[in-house]
């Protein structure tokens, strides 16, 4: 390739993966993992770049979620292979957040990871990647309806692994804290 196709692919490359990993993190479950499914999904939009410069991120973004799903139907093992050097390890922002939150976020992280391919997908896409119902099908390759249902399946399904997902305030041993006050069904004002 030119020099400004590869210019032009390294800038974008540059300015998107930090958002792509984080796709790629919420989809694969692990930093490793991730970083191997975007390096093959950029490797595959080197290659078609002069026909998808313009649309590279939706691009990029299909070929991670379709590989990640071939990788669940696979469930095969890649063999790892020893380095001499180990690579560096991203910074964690959870210096910031409370323990709480922290708590809270490695609990979200380890339902994910319980849910099938098809929800943990269709919620990465939805709820991190904000896309519409539309969207989602779209870039799955299914029916809106097929998107609808694996959203309130899985979100179902992450209620009831970390109950504090429901705005409701636990203790620390995960309990919810029962109201000492009237209890208003949800949708209807106190009178």
């Amino acid at each position: 390739m030119s020099e400004g196709i590869d210019g032009d692919f390294t800038a974008f490359v540059k300015e998107r993966s930090g958002v792509l990993l984080r796709a790629a993190r919420a989809l694969a479950g692990s930093q490793h993992s991730a970083e191997d499914l975007l390096q093959t999904a950029l490797a595959k939009a080197y290659v078609r770049w002069p026909r998808i410069r313009g649309d590279a991120e939706p691009y990029v973004r299909r070929v991670l979620y379709l590989d990640q799903v071939s990788r669940w139907r696979r469930r095969s093992g890649r063999p790892e292979f020893p380095v001499a050097v180990l690579p560096d390890v991203g910074e964690h922002d959870s210096e910031h957040d409370s323990e709480h939150e922290v708590d809270l976020r490695l609990l979200l992280r380890g339902a994910l990871l319980a849910l099938p391919p098809r929800q943990r997908a269709v919620l990465t896409l939805r709820y991190l990647e904000d896309l519409s119902v539309t969207q989602t099908a779209e870039l799955l390759g299914c029916h809106a309806g097929t998107v609808a249902s694996q959203t309130a399946r899985g979100l179902a399904r992450l209620r009831r692994l970390v109950p504090a997902l429901d705005g409701r305030p636990t203790t620390r041993e995960g309990e919810r804290i029962r109201p000492t006050g009237p209890v208003v069904p949800s949708g209807r004002a106190r009178s």
